[in-house]
């Protein structure tokens, strides 16, 4: 019997096909799993048919409607795998089979596919070109050691006529997938044995034949990665019905080796940009460590209930609902479990308020003693270094470093400010309330006193959690081998929390690892989105040093993002509704179409505007079930965790974003307006990076200062 196996590349295009195409690849697919090899290559009512003049022989078509066609790569050795690559209209589907050649990566042992064709055709062109160039832009880097990280004689042909970066950009399309990363950091600066070590070597099997070998089903197992073999029609059809939430927990070549690792020694740290898979790879930690033991607890955490609500649905996916692993972790925020922890010592623990009824209290407290401090001060002052440094006492504030505030206080100054902090907090005793990071400094302190209640601890999105909310974590799990696994991007720092994870005993030297590549945006979305960053500079995840994007990449293309401005937030608003029917009748889904602004005011005037024009729409004001119909609405802090086909981003004006309120001004303290903007960045970096493969940003009045020129 036939054995069939999906590559990415049918994936992605998988989602955008009409329903009654869907409904014929599932059909297909089932017919094709029931057959014989013998009856496969007699029946007429799949169609296997040969490609003419195709590059790669092994190339055929199957019948999935009258006018649309799957294209297979068949074994030509005897064996019994097919791979299903591609589905396509008739025509199509032939053009880009003849052009396609599959192959085996001699470095990651891979499968791979090139546009031989289009290869073949465009290098010659960049050749002549080549000859007058002052400098060619490999020049450095010798044939051996190119062949030696994967690239073959087509290829680097190829690679020996490129002058610059935007060059090789031009050849992205047609390169295979393992070459074309390689040659990208090449082209970044960094060094063959960087990229051996964060390419090939996590891209390779550990078991991998010592030569590379054509034999297809062996090339299939070795890039099990980016292939899904199916092993029966239960499998199929559970892959078929809801593959978009089958590949959310999909796990990419350059995050296996860091889930799969069997043990770490410490802390471990993984970053890298929207789309990196950094979540997925936090997930498979998750699974992995469930299957080290039979009976040690998980905590999964992150920062916000809706964040915790998407991982609890894809945890479940992963591990297929099986109850008795479920049941070993806790998926919740940390704020939540600091929350419980308290409760089952005190079942008359203080309540938390939230940031309104703090500033509140605040003014209250400026008000009452006379203090020469505004209520936003106090208020950062205390977040920042009294609760950052776990500070209790006037004593252990007048010997603090209040590094990273940019207004100096003599022990004069400090000790009214602590008069502030003292009044607030009694407030707060008063009310029999307390703030949510108090409640977790309380927490650290219990933990601190028993046995830890877990064996291990994962941490998303771990770039907004306060060393508050850290020192939970810490308390929560013994230091040792694979006690913390932390992922996050510190250029998603949408909240104001500043932390050194080394001062508060999380050491992760020698194990931190970056993720480099994007696998939700197009490349497009991704390039224009790290301009809105480009002016700044990022502190890196662990609190030294900064970060960077440098050699963050997608592999898929697509549209520009398309940036306009309007008259009035009506026109912008109409303007919308325009772009929303536009996108349904393209056979976008409802619920594939993102639609945000930094406030709620602009999305009600969206919503009623969308609802008359008979468009349905759900707000996002927490996790929303997949499938649920509607066009999303959300703010830009509810984006956080979200992915749509298709985003537009409202209200990108001056005043609203950055939005004048939330910025310190420079004079205050010159540090935190410098950090209040670069949230305000970052949020919309967040916003705009949600979008996979079509992106608009409008504004009405005056254009953000934050948004980069028109080209």
């Amino acid at each position: 019997m036939p054995r069939l196996a999906f590559a990415q590349s049918f994936w992605d295009g998988y989602d955008a096909l009409e329903k009654p195409v869907r409904a014929g690849v599932r059909k297909a697919m089932a017919k094709f799993q029931a057959m014989s090899a013998a009856e496969l290559n007699a029946d007429k009512g799949l169609h296997l048919e040969s490609v003419q003049n195709a590059r790669d022989p092994r190339m055929r078509t199957i019948r999935i409607t009258d006018f649309w066609r799957g294209v297979v790569l068949a074994p030509d050795d005897g064996s019994d795998m097919f791979l299903l690559v591609n589905v396509l209209p008739h025509d199509d589907a032939y053009t880009w089979a003849a052009k396609r050649l599959y192959s085996a990566n001699s470095a990651t042992r891979a499968l791979e596919v090139r546009n031989a064709v289009a290869l073949d055709e465009l290098t010659p062109l960049y050749e002549t070109a080549a000859r007058t160039a002052p400098r060619l832009l490999f020049a450095d880097v010798s044939d051996g050691t190119l062949r030696d990280l994967g690239i073959d004689d087509q290829v680097l042909r190829a690679a020996r006529s490129l002058v610059d970066k935007a060059q090789l950009e031009a050849f992205a399309t047609l390169l295979p997938e393992d070459q074309l990363e390689v040659l990208q950091y090449l082209a970044e600066g960094f060094s063959p044995e960087e990229v051996y070590r964060d390419v090939v070597a996590v891209r390779r099997p550990a078991d991998a034949p010592a030569e590379p070998v054509e034999d297809l089903a062996t090339v299939i197992t070795n890039t099990s990665a980016r292939i899904r073999l199916v092993t029966g029609p239960r499998e199929l059809e559970e892959m078929l019905a809801k593959p978009f939430a089958a590949w959310r927990v999909f796990l990419h070549p350059s995050q296996r080796r860091v889930a799969y690792r069997t043990s770490y020694g410490g802390p471990v740290q993984v970053t890298g940009g929207p789309g990196t898979g950094k979540t997925v790879a936090a997930l498979h930690r998750v699974k992995h460590l469930l299957g080290r033991s039979e009976d040690g607890r998980i905590l999964l955490t992150t920062y916000t209930n809706a964040l915790a609500a998407g991982l609890r649905e894809m945890l479940g996916l992963l591990l297929d609902e099986d109850e008795k692993l479920l049941a070993r972790v806790d998926v919740t925020t940390v704020d939540a479990c600091a929350n419980g922890v308290v409760r089952t010592h005190s079942v008359t623990a203080p309540k938390p308020i939230g940031d309104r009824e703090q500033r509140q209290l605040w003014e209250k407290v400026v008000k009452q003693l006379d203090l020469p401090f505004t209520a936003r001060f106090l208020a950062q002052e205390y977040r920042h270094v009294v609760l950052g440094q776990n500070l209790r006492d006037v004593d252990a504030y007048l010997a603090a470093s209040r590094r990273g505030r940019g207004t100096g206080l003599g022990a004069a100054r400090r000790r009214e400010v602590w008069r502030g902090v003292e009044r607030f907090e009694q407030f707060l005793r008063d009310r029999g309330e307390t703030t949510h990071l108090g409640i977790c400094a309380r927490a650290a302190e219990l933990l601190a006193d028993g046995p830890a209640p877990y064996a291990h601890v994962v941490v998303d999105e771990a770039q907004d959690l306060h060393p508050a909310q850290w020192r939970v974590l810490r308390a929560a799990v013994s230091p040792g081998p694979d006690d913390l696994f932390i992922t996050g991007d510190p250029h998603q720092r949408i909240y104001d929390s500043r932390v050194s994870l080394g001062s508060l005993g999380i050491t992760t030297a020698g194990r931190s690892f970056r993720l480099r590549v994007n696998y939700r945006s197009t490349e497009e979305i991704l390039t224009w989105s790290a301009r809105l960053l480009a002016p700044v500079t990022v502190d890196a995840l662990e609190g030294e040093g900064t970060d960077s994007l440098a050699g963050y990449r997608s592999l898929l293309h697509g549209g520009r993002p398309r940036v306009r401005g309007y008259a009035t937030r009506q026109e912008e608003t109409e303007a919308l509704v325009e772009r929303v029917r536009a996108l349904v009748a393209e056979g976008f889904a409802p619920h594939e179409i993102g639609v945000c602004a930094r406030f709620n005011l602009a999305l009600d005037a969206a919503e009623e505007k969308l609802k008359a024009a008979g468009i349905p729409v759900l707000r996002v004001k927490g996790q929303v079930t997949q499938g649920s119909e509607g066009v999303r609405l959300a703010t830009m802090h509810a984006m956080k965790g979200l992915e749509f086909r298709a985003v537009s981003v409202l209200g990108v004006a001056e005043g609203t974003v950055p939005f004048a309120h939330e910025i310190t001004p420079r004079e205050a303290d010159p540090l935190q307006h410098d950090a209040d903007l670069l949230r305000e960045r970052c949020l919309l970096f967040v916003a705009c990076t949600r979008a996979r493969e079509t992106l608009k940003v409008t504004w009405s009045g005056t254009v953000s200062t934050f948004l980069p020129p028109v080209d």
